[in-house]
């Protein structure tokens, strides 16, 4: 199926897209991922939380499916859940942590749209990381926080992750 294709959600549900797809009102959407900087700083950011797991009880969850709204269902880059893990095949309930790792091909609007889904959906703590400017944001309903000292934290406190521990040297 390309872009553009419409199904129903159920369809979607029991489809497998490799990579994985959005679903956004009956479209199925691709996601921009693929490239080294992108792949290197999702899997890094999944060790680093791997590593923590006793210490901040979060399980990361690479491109895990939720469905954020009756009609649409997000694919998140990178979903930390408190554990013990929901019995879910799909997230219908907010993830503590969303992260999102920028591709060049992303355009704002395109990202603000699914941050937005992640903050209707009530999701808490919301990061995007650009790995080609070495830049972090926390996402609020206000907007964008750089994290100007190079440290990515939650809205709690209970993490606070170095950008540099998980960006290309």
């Amino acid at each position: 199926m390309g872009v553009g294709t419409l199904i129903s959600l159920s369809e979607y549900l029991r489809t497998s897209f490799d990579p994985d797809r959005d679903f956004v009102d009956g479209e199925v959407l691709e996601r921009n991922v693929g490239k080294t900087k992108h792949s290197y700083t999702q899997g890094k950011t999944i060790a680093w939380f791997d590593r923590r797991l006793d210490e901040l009880r979060l399980q990361p969850m690479p491109e895990l499916r939720m469905q954020v709204h009756s009609s649409r269902v997000r694919v998140p880059d990178v979903a930390l859940s408190e554990l013990p893990i929901p019995d879910q095949d799909v997230f219908t309930s907010p993830p503590y942590l969303c992260i999102e790792v920028m591709s060049p091909d992303d355009t704002a609007g395109t990202l603000q749209d699914r941050l937005d889904d992640y903050l209707n959906f009530g999701v808490p703590n919301i990061w995007v990381i650009d790995p080609w400017k070495r830049r972090g944001w926390r996402i609020t309903p206000e907007g964008w926080l750089p994290a100007t000292d190079g440290i990515m934290r939650t809205a709690d406190g209970r993490v606070a992750m170095p950008l540099a521990d998980v960006l290309l040297p």
